[in-house]
């Protein structure tokens, strides 16, 4: 089986009085509608099999899955890449900017639901995404995510 990849963007904003705050992205779709904490995670994605930059794939992905752009020019702090649970490596980067949690729009994806109904139905990637300081995001995020949080505030200083 080949290895599995992806790549994504943590970003994060300052708050008036200094906090750090990280964007955060909850799984869309019909298994994770009651789960919530330790099921959060960076808006991230898979190459879609063009030859192509990993920084540009996380990108082009955080675009997909929240509505918003990153500038391919904005700056990027690197963060190393984990191994999921499943075996998935995941690379990110942290970019300081800023979205309207609220306004957030996902791409969709279509499944079987439910199981062995023959019924198909559409659902969002992401069904949300939130901000949360480091602890909060510590708390929601999927276990093998949280070092990217560790390594965004060593990076800052924090």
């Amino acid at each position: 089986m080949a290895d599995r990849t992806s790549a994504g963007i943590l970003l994060y904003r300052r708050l008036r009085d200094g906090q750090l705050e990280v964007l955060l992205a909850h799984p869309g779709g019909p298994y994770f509608i009651e789960r919530d904490m330790g099921d959060w995670t960076i808006p991230k994605g898979e190459p879609d099999g063009v030859a192509e930059p990993l920084d540009m794939v996380a990108r082009r992905e955080f675009a997909e899955e929240t509505g918003t752009p990153i500038d391919s020019t904005a700056p990027t702090i690197p963060l190393g890449s984990i191994v999921q649970k499943g075996g998935k490596i995941v690379h990110a980067w942290a970019v300081e900017g800023d979205l309207d949690a609220a306004e957030a729009l996902s791409n969709t994806f279509e499944m079987e639901w439910p199981p062995r109904s023959g019924q198909r139905q559409v659902f969002p990637e992401i069904d949300r995404v939130g901000w949360f300081d480091p602890e909060q995001a510590r708390l929601r995020l999927k276990a093998s995510q949280i070092p990217f949080i560790d390594r965004l505030e060593a990076a800052l200083g924090e």
